[in-house]
Parts: C-alpha cells; sequence; structure tokens
C-alpha cells in the first residue's frame, strides 16, 4: 500500500477573531491574508457584528475590532472582497457596542 499524505481541512472560526485588524483590499495580496471576509450589506445575514473601537485595549472579544493603518501591527490581516461566494466569512458594522459579537449561535 502506497503512503498517502492526509491533508487536514481547516477552516476560519470567525467568532475566534478581535483585536487588531488590517482590511487588505489588494487582490495581489489575498494569499498573505489569514481569511477572506465579505461586508454584508443586510445586518441580519451577517457572521459577525463588528464594533470599531478607538482603543486597542478595548478590542478584546469577539467583534470588538480596532482598524490599524499597518498590516505588521496586525493581530489579524482580512482581504476584503465584494464577491460573497468566495469569502470565509461576512461582517456587518454596528454603531452599538453591545450588539457586537457572533451572530446565529456561534
Amino acid at each position: 500500500m502506497p503512503f498517502t499524505a492526509a491533508t487536514v481541512a481547516t477552516s476560519v472560526e470567525p467568532c475566534r477573531i478581535y483585536g487588531s485588524i488590517f482590511l487588505e483590499k489588494d487582490p495581489r495580496r489575498r494569499g498573505q491574508s489569514f481569511a477572506t471576509v465579505y461586508v454584508e450589506p443586510e445586518e441580519a445575514f451577517a457572521d459577525v457584528l463588528v464594533y470599531e473601537e478607538s482603543n486597542k485595549l478595548f478590542a478584546d472579544k469577539t467583534g470588538f475590532w480596532y482598524f490599524t493603518g499597518a498590516r505588521d501591527f496586525a493581530d489579524y490581516v482580512l482581504f476584503v472582497t465584494d464577491n460573497r461566494a468566495l469569502a470565509d466569512f461576512s461582517i456587518q458594522y454596528t454603531k452599538i457596542r453591545s450588539y457586537a459579537g457572533c451572530r446565529n449561535g456561534k
């Protein structure tokens, strides 16, 4: 019987993403990103509701993101796509802090 290497498929868990985030929009750098995200126009269909923190120290739970302008200082680099079918998960921004977090019991 020949040796075959098993491939382990890993999926992105959007409910574990928080902290400093860099949103990559250059398609040439998609492969260097942690995940691909789609900004959902409707809140009801988003996987994660994101609240933009003004201080990195408060971005300590799911959905609380501090956006950084430098990818080298980000905890996560996420590629933003306009094609929902190519995204690992979807987000929607909220202005209400208590609404931030995972949707659908995730």
